[in-house]
């Protein structure tokens, strides 16, 4: 056989039954192998296959989606239907890949990033436990915006990436004076990545109704918290080092226009949002998350709970006239449930380190080197049928001496 007999061979492919990853989803990523130059594919089942081989457009032989997601709706509606057209029949069997056998990169060149605290389980739990002598546990503001912090784009990791264990300054109750040292209470954030596809220039607000025609797709993410140096520090400015030595997102971005059937209302919001905020129908995702904790799932956070919408966080972030990026990458924040195994921090789960949890039968409360953290969730996706996101992994490395 000829190599240009081999060039033109084809293959048709097939989903195992009970697949998170059909026709229905579609995820977008970037891979590479042997070495390769990284590329942009998608996921069928359990292959990659390269669209820029399968599509034959060159827009996709890329490092990152960032030159796609620039192109706009209209565009990422026209790849997807023909994305799934090329699929259902012969392709290209050079643009196959096992998923075993190829390495996944950081799907986006990330732009800016924010992360909001849009969850009110999770801002509620903190109120009590930071400010227990408070009859409100919320802030005064939280329900009246999406509170939100500027974080580090660099420290975005893909999935599978280890995580050092940060040093910074601490103060203890018992501490005379701030010390100096490798974090003591490390946790992490169970947290969905809103992935901004198309920008717009300074002084140029996105309102809620057209959030969704700058908004590619949704990866899962970890924000991981140092919470003895974040409490240290956050007062009066908000995170600092204690949130931007790593965060994690899974290597699949899945696309909006996938998760349409997933779109559930948000809970009643009261008081009424200013006029900037307020949308007809808010929505949320009914996304279920689970957080495995070196092997064993430790909580099921539920998205459909979380408070302030997508669209309204992406509303809030630019109203100000803050220009947006193709790119620009916001994180829901913490996402928890009403239950204490649907939370999805740790300082949560053992409640601030008084209620340790069972984990490999050993007792735990923070992340120890060498601990291991697992992000996954499944959606309702078409025809009855659920699709996935991947994963969020990350292990914890002993800090690094200073």
């Amino acid at each position: 056989m000829t190599s240009a007999t081999l060039s033109r061979a084809t293959t048709r492919l097939t989903v195992p039954e009970g697949s998170l990853y059909g026709l229905g989803n579609l995820p977008y990523g970037v891979y590479s192998v042997d070495g390769s130059e990284p590329r942009v594919a998608t996921r069928l089942g359990d292959v990659v296959v390269d669209l820029a081989l399968l599509l034959e457009d060159d827009i996709f032989a890329s490092p990152s989606l960032n030159a796609f997601m620039a192109q706009g709706h209209e565009r990422w509606a026209d790849v997807r239907s023909s994305l799934r057209a090329a699929l259902e029949g012969e392709v290209p069997a050079t643009a196959v890949h096992q998923l075993d056998e190829v390495r996944l990169h950081l799907p986006v060149e990330v732009a800016d990033y924010v992360d909001f605290y849009a969850s009110e389980h999770h801002a509620a739990n903190l109120g009590r436990l930071f400010r227990p002598q408070n009859p409100d546990p919320l802030t005064p503001n939280w329900k009246h915006l999406p509170i939100g912090y500027h974080g580090r784009a660099g420290t975005i990791v893909v999935s599978g990436t280890d995580v050092v264990r940060p040093s910074g300054q601490r103060k203890g109750p018992d501490d005379a004076t701030p010390v100096f040292g490798p974090s003591t209470r490390l946790d992490i954030e169970a947290e969905l990545a809103f992935v901004v596809g198309t920008g717009t220039p300074l002084s140029t607000p996105i309102t809620v109704e057209d959030a969704e025609r700058h908004l590619f797709g949704v990866a899962l993410f970890n924000d991981w918290s140092a919470r003895d140096l974040q409490a240290w520090e956050y007062v009066p400015l908000g995170p600092h080092l204690g949130k931007s030595f790593a965060s994690t997102m899974a290597p699949w971005v899945v696309p909006m226009l996938a998760l349409q059937e997933a779109k559930v209302p948000t809970p009643r919001q009261e008081p009424a949002p200013l006029p900037y905020l307020a949308a007809a129908e808010p929505w949320g995702l009914d996304l279920d998350l689970a957080v495995s904790w070196n092997g064993e799932v430790v909580s099921r956070p539920p998205y459909r709970e979380m408070y302030w919408s997508p669209a309204q966080m992406l509303a809030h972030q630019t109203v100000n006239g803050a220009s947006a990026r193709t790119g620009d990458v916001f994180a829901s924040g913490t996402i928890s449930g009403p239950a204490k195994d649907s939370r999805g921090a740790f300082i949560e789960l053992t409640w601030g380190g008084a209620e340790p949890v069972q984990v490999g039968g050993e007792v735990r409360t923070f992340l120890e080197d060498g601990d291991e953290v697992v992000i996954t969730a499944s959606a309702p996706g078409a025809d009855g049928v659920r699709i996935g996101f991947g994963e969020a992994r990350g292990r914890i490395v002993p800090a690094r001496q200073t």
